[in-house]
């Protein structure tokens, strides 16, 4: 079979409960801005609700008047959604912890991931969200997939645990190299 090749996530759809919960918690905690909506075509008795997540792309969720709101974590097994993660600047990361408390919402505080920053809390209907920030900006014309690909290879052959920031520089430096540059 030849492969079909993908170009990006086009959206990203979840069950929600009722509509006022999901653009409170999509718009008015994330930010994301309300597109728009209509009927869900495949379930008319469910709503169809659009938000921007920044990047022009779309995260869309399912409601319905009639749904309870549930806070009870998604189930952790085979096959089911562990967590959601969205960008952000390393300005807004710096505030995400205290904001999220201000608006009643627990969080796990800053995590170190080598290459990037985290920040995880639940939403009102028990769906894992993690808050993240890269550690660098990718050279003028090459991608974060770019630089944690490089990245990867110098930590495998130096026989590390997972990529910091070493590895991050010395991927950055190869790339700019390899362009020609420097």
């Amino acid at each position: 079979m030849k492969v079909i090749q993908t170009q990006g996530v086009h959206h990203i759809t979840l069950m929600g409960a009722d509509r006022q919960t999901s653009i409170d918690f999509w718009e008015g905690v994330l930010g994301m801005p309300f597109v728009f909506e209509q009927p869900n075509l495949d379930d008319e008795s469910t709503n169809h609700l659009y938000f921007d997540p920044g990047d022009g792309r779309l995260i869309t969720i399912f409601t319905r008047e009639d749904l309870p709101v549930d806070p009870t974590p998604n189930p952790n097994g085979v096959g089911n959604l562990h967590h959601l993660a969205f960008a952000v600047s390393r300005a807004t990361y710096t505030q995400a912890s205290a904001r999220l408390h201000e608006g009643g919402f627990a969080n796990s505080g800053e995590v170190d991931r080598g290459f990037m920053d985290s920040l995880y809390f639940r939403d009102p209907l028990g769906q894992l969200m993690e808050i993240a920030c890269y550690k660098f900006d990718p050279p003028e014309g090459r991608t974060h997939s770019d630089v944690l690909a490089k990245a990867h290879i110098i930590r495998v052959e130096a026989g590390a645990k997972n990529i910091t920031d070493e590895h991050l520089a010395d991927a950055i430096t190869v790339l700019v190299q390899e362009r020609g540059v420097g």
